[in-house]
């Protein structure tokens, strides 16, 4: 068990990435390092970052990205993580079994081991996210880890539109929540719809730190992949929320960023005894939650 302290220092890496996975995995070990020299003891990657996002398209092919877990990655991020004694998540694309693939995160704890791994639940199947392709739901359920930095809640992209997730993993005891994304614009719908979009991300994953009180940070990609009209802008725009939906907080759309914020715990009692959403609930009424629709 571990003692918790009464903060910790998030970091989040927002990257461009290129076709090359080494080139990115060189790029996120220099990257974690410039977090941890800043005082980051957590520090967060982004969804899928050894490649661009390959599920723009439908290609049997891009299935050789994946890999096992524990294996290479976990192999040198566990290194970097042991030699400057921060933790990391990081997403992969996990290779499970032959024809058995995740969109998943792993946990890094400061020693180097692996505190556990979370797959990604809700996949989505979009125009240019043709991620049901690729990726079987995840089985790990919503799951906790503890770090010397207090519990944390490893949620992916897609999830985070999902309240469900997000109070599940409060229950569960999470004092933060991590969202690794891969989300942008499709060029041709931004002029239009590019600003609400952007709003709402960052308003529902706000709600969740406001309907449970506690700190949530999302970190995300930034760069424009693929080729023209089949292409993404990805908005970048990472950050951090306090248990009070306050954006402490929050990368450039365009640019490559390494945030490091400073996180403090007793933020998330002092949140819930103004506004006790826990002592409030009615669980003795919410069976319906458990149906796909509640039919008359």
């Amino acid at each position: 068990m571990h003692t918790q302290r009464s903060s910790f220092r998030l970091g989040l890496v927002q990257m461009a990435c290129a076709p090359d996975p080494n080139e990115n995995l060189e790029k996120a070990r220099w990257r974690i390092r410039e977090a941890a020299a800043r005082g980051a003891q957590l520090v967060c990657l982004p969804e899928l970052f050894r490649s661009q996002y390959f599920c723009r398209q439908e290609d049997p092919d891009l299935f050789a990205l994946a890999e096992p877990i524990p294996g290479p990655t976990t192999e040198v991020l566990s290194s970097l993580a042991r030699e400057l004694g921060v933790a990391i998540v990081a997403p992969l694309f996990e290779r499970r079994a032959p024809g058995l693939y995740h969109n998943s995160a792993v946990l890094i704890l400061p020693d180097g081991s692996l505190a556990g791994l979370y797959r990604k639940m809700h996949i989505p199947h979009d125009p240019l996210y043709f991620e049901k392709y690729y990726f079987t739901p995840g089985d790990t359920g919503i799951r906790v880890f503890a770090t010397p930095f207090g519990p944390v809640a490893i949620l992916i992209c897609w999830d985070q539109w999902f309240p469900e997730a997000a109070r599940l993993a409060a229950l569960a005891g999470a004092d933060l929540i991590v969202y690794p994304t891969a989300i942008g614009w499709h060029p041709s719908e931004k002029q239009t719809d590019g600003a609400a979009q952007l709003d709402a991300w960052l308003t529902v994953q706000r709600a969740h730190a406001i309907a449970n009180g506690v700190f949530v940070a999302a970190v995300n990609r930034t760069g424009r992949e693929g080729p023209p009209g089949s292409d993404l802008e990805f908005w970048g725009s990472s950050f951090v929320a306090d248990p009070f939906g306050r954006i402490l907080a929050q990368a450039p759309a365009d640019k490559e960023s390494t945030l490091v914020v400073e996180c403090h715990r007793p933020l998330i009692e002092q949140t819930r005894r103004h506004w006790p959403f826990f002592r409030d609930r009615r669980t003795d009424a919410y069976h319906g939650l458990l149906q796909r629709w509640l039919d008359e």
